[in-house]
């Protein structure tokens, strides 16, 4: 199974204190601010490109905006209509190299967009004809154009009264959170230090320039002053508060925040087969998104004025935006906000365009250096990480007057190291060792080739019933750099969002393994879980509004 037989490199010392004060022992030639998929793409960039670095993360890694999309590899067709051709065929030719890179974590799909007439079926074929070209898109997954009885064998739920066609292209699933942490385990091995849970409070300067932090652990109380030659400010939603630390505030806003809402249904209640595109009275589009036995649909996408926030709010209106057409386009009964399942939201860190609404402000990312060298990222897509971190190193390197090294642009990440399809790979998985077929399929889908080391550390079932595995605590803890049950159950195991119907039942266990592995006290465990009900009760107050 690949890497799976190779030791695995954990995303940081388990060893708090001694990770902390190795921080503060050296000086680095990158220090990175911001734990998402941004931050993390240039770690590991950096990291093998002969750099030494670091990485701060306020929260836990993902735990922002990089947690909470739509989890697609997608070049964005739609943004074609904004005249984004340059973004489009960038993204749409990362595609092919994230899913070489991560297959686990980029799983080939069918995206489907119904049509009512043959007219507008004509443009959207037209539209991803021209898309398939910017991206190099290989004969095997061209797309395909069904009609009426196409789409009844197909898509049978799809309300073939209102559509009479659709066209099916090639697009990938992701798991975001999963994919910041493999790109941070990446760059772990390449010798990155990582410390989640230490908020930069200060920036340190000298003679006008940056040239580190002040953090403090949220988890101890230390606070650490950590050196570097280059500060990247990679901090999504937040990234104009650190701004501040440099120069004040007054300067020109870089940000125009977008909340996003998904909601998640039983996969019964709403049976899609493949992902689909449903076009919306705004002239705006929603994805319909299967994933095991749930569905989620989102998103929204509208402006956010406050502070950013770690857990935007989820209104009754948002929801209601979501679940409303479902019924008008598929052939169900009206979905109601009881039914949903789970919920998450996220701020979109687009670059500020005056006078724009969020459906219109481009996605593309902008590079700013402020007067004491801080390089601060602004917006991009989750696909383009790669090329964003390249862009961000270019900088870095400049900064530091050096030659980068060469880059292995093929190098898998974690999990990443196998051939064949994922079905395979969950066949065999389940045939080397005790776990079920429906397990596995799940686990390849998170771990990849990794999975066989995941249930060598524990094949039992936290709960019956529930295919959540004793080994996927300590590996989160162990190898993840999980620290409380919420970054197990939101962000490691995917538990909150994907397997839902189990969550509740699989806190208490979850819990009492961790406290095991982290030393806890009975009464931290027990407020952990707490802690942890209200926060999944808080994701769905939408369903007690009125």
């Amino acid at each position: 199974m690949g890497s799976a037989l190779s030791t695995p490199a954990p995303v940081s010392n388990p060893d708090r204190d001694r990770q902390l004060s190795d921080l503060e022992a050296r000086e680095f030639d990158c220090l990175v601010i911001g734990g998402g998929i941004t931050g993390a793409g240039l770690a590991r960039e950096a990291a093998r490109r002969g750099l030494s670095v670091a990485l701060l993360e306020a929260g836990d890694f993902a735990s922002g905006t990089s947690g909470r999309s739509s989890k697609l590899i997608h070049g964005g067709l739609r943004y074609l209509a904004l005249g984004d051709v340059k973004l489009v065929r960038e993204t749409a030719r990362e595609r092919v190299h994230v899913h070489r890179e991560a297959p686990h974590l980029a799983e080939k799909a069918w995206m489907v967009i119904p049509s009512s007439n043959r007219a507008t079926h004509l443009k959207f074929r037209t539209a991803v004809t021209a898309y398939e070209k910017l991206g190099n898109v290989a004969d095997s997954d061209r797309h395909s154009n069904w009609d009426r009885e196409a789409i009844a064998q197909n898509e049978p739920a799809l309300d073939t009264r209102r559509y009479s066609h659709a066209c099916a292209y090639r697009e990938y699933t992701t798991d975001d959170a999963r994919l910041v942490l493999a790109n941070l385990r990446a760059a772990a091995g390449s010798g990155a230090m990582l410390v989640n849970r230490a908020r930069v409070g200060k920036l340190l300067k000298e003679a006008g320039r940056v040239i580190g932090v002040e953090a403090q652990c949220v988890v101890t109380g230390a606070v650490v002053s950590v050196r570097a030659r280059c500060v990247v400010n990679a901090t999504g939603p937040w990234v104009s508060q650190l701004r501040e630390l440099e120069n004040g505030k007054g300067h020109a806003n870089l940000l125009q925040l977008s909340k996003g809402v998904h909601v998640v249904l039983p996969r019964e209640r709403l049976p899609a087969r493949h992902l689909v595109i449903l076009g919306m009275a705004d002239r705006r589009s929603i994805f319909v998104v299967p994933r095991g036995d749930v569905v989620y649909v989102g998103t929204t996408d509208t402006t956010w004025s406050s502070e950013p926030d770690w857990w935007p709010e989820i209104t009754a209106e948002d929801v209601d935006y979501l679940i409303s057409p479902l019924s008008q386009h598929f052939r169900v009964e009206p979905v109601s906000p009881q039914e949903c399942l789970a919920a998450w939201s996220g701020l979109r860190p687009l670059v500020a365009q005056k006078g724009k609404k969020p459906t219109e402000v481009s996605r593309r990312d902008e590079i700013f250096v402020g007067e004491g060298g801080l390089i601060t990222i602004v917006g991009g897509k989750l696909t383009g990480y790669r090329g964003m971190a390249r862009k961000i190193l270019e900088r870095v390197a400049a900064v530091l007057e050096i030659r980068l090294a060469p880059s292995d642009d093929e190098a898998p990440l974690p999990g990443g190291d196998f051939s064949g399809d994922l079905d395979a790979l969950a066949l065999g998985l389940s045939e080397e060792t005790s776990v079920d077929p429906a397990t596995a399929s799940r686990l390849v889908r998170l771990y990849g080739c990794e999975a066989a080391l995941v249930v060598a550390r524990g094949a039992e079932q936290l709960v019956a019933g529930a295919p959540v595995l004793a080994g996927e605590v300590a590996w989160a803890v162990q190898f993840e750099a999980a620290l409380n049950l919420e970054d197990f159950i939101y962000r490691r195991s995917r538990v909150a969002y994907f397997e839902p119907q189990h969550c509740d039942a699989l806190l208490q266990p979850a819990a009492a393994a961790m406290k095991e592995l982290l030393g806890w006290s009975e009464a931290h465990a027990q407020s952990e879980v707490e802690a942890l009900r209200r926060r999944r009760e808080s994701d769905l107050d939408f369903a007690r509004e009125g």
